[in-house]
């Protein structure tokens, strides 16, 4: 086995892409592999890890932003959007909510995503709110009037 393949971004808005066996939110260093490189990350330096199907992602694809009716990820979770500090915004969904450890995992809206779920850094988040899907439905058409 491989390993997960994850995209780190850290909060000085570098990125590194790689393989790690060891991600665990309860643990202050990971190793990642790229290549034949193998380094540590410090969870404390990032902003979010992404746990990831491929490394290259599929830019041409634009993801759903909203809940699909019948997905079983949202039995129990809240959709929430997360403000980070540096301004960036992500809406996921969340089945500890709201989050109280230092790190805490977020999946993504859309099932087909490149992204499997993230680990958030919560020193890096200025803000999480819990999301209505009428509140969605207006941040995805300004003009829209919300139900």
């Amino acid at each position: 086995m491989l390993g997960n393949l994850i995209v780190v971004r850290f909060a000085d808005g570098t990125v590194q892409k790689g393989t790690s066996f060891d991600v665990d939110p309860q643990r202050p260093l990971c190793h990642l592999r790229e290549g034949n490189t193998m380094r540590e990350v410090s969870l404390g330096k990032l902003k979010a890890l992404f746990f990831v199907k491929t490394l290259d992602g599929r830019p041409e694809y634009h993801e759903v932003k909203s809940p699909l009716p019948g997905d079983p990820r949202l039995i129990g979770a809240r959709l929430v959007r997360i403000r980070f500090q540096d301004g960036e915004e992500l809406v996921g969904l969340m089945n500890r909510f709201p989050p109280i450890a230092p790190f805490f995992f977020v999946l993504p809206v859309d099932p087909a995503s490149n992204n499997i779920r993230i680990l958030v850094n919560r020193s890096e988040v200025k803000e999480v709110a819990e999301l209505s899907p009428a509140e969605l439905a207006a941040r995805e058409d300004p003009g829209a009037e919300p139900r």
